[in-house]
């Protein structure tokens, strides 16, 4: 459970620019920038997130600001990233507000977003002594930060369980993309998808199973099957080390993939798109014309 002490406090934004309703995602018209106020510059799509988000639109009272992670500020000072709605300005001094180190690309910053999901996340797997054993299950940004993260670490084969075909998550040094795994084979797997049920299948007797995705709220996995399996599951929510750990992770992320990795292998996973096209974008989510690149960031220009 997130408490006071592990959740940060709410941070003040306006002029939020995606709305869902009913299903569908929605432009609104820009608005002048308060004082005090950051404007935003880029946003990022969390497909899974924003997924449950529509279905949750659905009847008179679903209607919601869209949203995951925005971006103000400039490459040289430093990107201040808030979790507000898309396009939204907000209060850059706020806590809980990261601070990419200054000259990170706006590629870079966006992807060290999610790779410090498993920078947190990794750190409260047991049994990751061996790297090599891992299995992701998905293969779209949580897993790909996830999978970059294992290769900091020293991993030289992860495999991806995913049924796209020639996924970019592929060009992670070590990384072998499969289109299936032996159920009971596998000693360590990440679910980046929200399908736990799924991954638990693949686990080995004494297995442990680690839950970077956020689970579909009707997810199950059964007391009996982990009792009787001797299954260690950990949840790998990024708030629960706390605040102090938070922005530590995102500049371990951020400035590694920075200057240890090609910048354009960084560009290569991601899709930079007018932010006007968004609602165009929403709408492929559940379908075969959703994006290849597994990060999707939106460009608001600046009332």
């Amino acid at each position: 459970m997130l408490t006071d002490r592990t959740r940060p406090a709410r941070i003040r934004y306006a002029g939020t620019r995606i709305r869902l309703t009913e299903g569908q995602a929605h432009l609104l018209p820009s608005a002048a920038v308060a004082d005090g106020m950051t404007a935003a510059r880029f946003s990022v799509l969390s497909p899974g997130t924003e997924r449950r988000h529509l279905r949750a639109t659905y009847g008179p009272d679903g209607s919601r600001d869209a949203g995951y992670m925005t971006f103000g500020g400039d490459m040289m000072a430093g990107w201040r990233l808030a979790a507000a709605p898309h396009g939204a300005a907000f209060d850059a001094s706020a806590e809980g507000v990261l601070a990419a180190p200054p000259g990170t690309r706006a590629q870079a910053a966006a992807l060290a977003r999610f790779q410090q999901l498993a920078v947190l996340g990794l750190d409260r797997l047991p049994g990751l002594a061996g790297l090599d054993e891992v299995v992701l299950v998905g293969s779209g940004p949580v897993a790909l930060g996830c999978a970059l993260e294992l290769y900091r670490r020293g991993a030289t084969r992860v495999r991806v369980l995913t049924s796209r075909p020639d996924p970019l998550i592929s060009r992670v040094p070590g990384v072998e993309c499969v289109a299936a795994v032996a159920q009971g084979s596998a000693d360590v797997v990440v679910d980046t998808a929200g399908t736990p049920r799924r991954a638990a299948d693949l686990l080995t007797k004494g297995g442990v199973l680690g839950l970077l995705g956020t689970p579909d709220p009707v997810s199950q996995l059964s007391a009996l099957d982990l009792h009787r399996a001797g299954w260690t599951v950990v949840g790998m929510h990024e708030l629960v080390a706390g605040p102090a750990c938070y922005q530590d992770a995102y500049t371990t992320a951020a400035a590694w993939l920075s200057w240890h990795l090609d910048p354009s292998l960084v560009d290569g996973w991601c899709r930079i798109v007018p932010g006007e096209a968004a609602p165009a974008v929403y709408g492929t989510l559940d379908g075969p014309g959703r994006p290849t690149e597994p990060v999707v960031i939106f460009s608001w220009e600046v009332p």
